[in-house]
């Protein structure tokens, strides 16, 4: 894995982000991990996108190396703390399911911050997601249990139809360590599905997998329809695109700048 020229703990209004700066003068690029994983999720890119680019992940509140939140928070909110902190104005965003609605979230409020964007199987605020009540009562019995092996195997079958191979598990029972801090204290930024139109001058990609859940395919393919850009649909893909299929992401992330 590439080394990074700075890490540590980011402070966040109310609790500090653990984050990692690859340094450098190329353009700024910031990497935003799903709700199913942490930021360890994009290794398999950095050797190749730390050529071109000045990288920063991090991990949201609770998930992978930064501290559970003990405070109300936003993943917005945090995203400005993390980017003010490396004195990033202007950034290519990356963004996968969870970060990609935070990387909506900042388009649509200081649209001049976002030189692009890559929605990997976005999760958008806003979206009509289905009610799921069997699923949803499953998960509260497992929470309240402090199941931390059901709730990992819960996300498997959930998310990762592709298979329950070693990362995969890793990531899922990351999430699901970070899970219970995050019901209690996240606050939720506000909703962007129903503004999507309005982002006209940042171009962006949309990727899907074709094994991910049917509800998030949908939202991926009305994101992309009211964003006007293209949409990349991945083969054989679930919910962990950067896990799967590295090198199509790779692919995909200087393009919108070259647009």
């Amino acid at each position: 894995m590439t080394a990074m020229t700075w890490d540590g703990l980011v402070r966040v209004r109310g609790g500090d982000v653990w984050a990692a700066d690859s340094g450098g003068d190329r353009p700024p690029l910031v990497l935003l991990h799903p709700g199913v994983g942490d930021s360890r999720i994009w290794d398999g890119l950095l050797p190749e996108l730390t050529r071109r680019h000045r990288v920063i992940r991090y991990d949201v509140r609770g998930y992978g190396r930064s501290p559970r939140p003990t405070t109300a928070y936003s993943n917005l909110a945090d995203l400005y703390a993390v980017l003010d902190h490396f004195g990033l104005h202007r950034v290519h965003l990356v963004g996968c399911s969870m970060g990609g609605g935070t990387a909506l979230g900042l388009a649509l409020r200081q649209p001049e911050r976002a030189a692009s964007l890559v929605l990997v199987c976005p999760g958008v605020p806003g979206y009509p997601w289905p009610a799921e009540p069997e699923a949803d009562a499953e998960y509260d019995r497992l929470v309240a249990a402090d199941d931390l092996d059901g709730l990992t195997a819960f996300g498997l079958r959930e998310w990762a139809a592709a298979g329950s191979d070693p990362a995969a598990v890793a990531q899922l029972r990351s999430a699901a360590r970070a899970w219970p801090g995050e019901d209690l204290h996240q606050q939720p930024d506000p909703p962007v599905f129903g503004r999507l139109g309005e982002l006209t001058g940042i171009p962006a990609t949309v990727l899907i997998g074709d094994l991910d859940r049917r509800p998030a395919i949908d939202c991926a393919e009305q994101t992309a329809a009211r964003l006007r850009c293209e949409l990349l649909r991945l083969p054989g893909v679930d919910h962990l695109p950067p896990l799967r299929t590295p090198d199509a992401i790779l692919r995909v992330i200087d393009k919108p700048a070259t647009r």
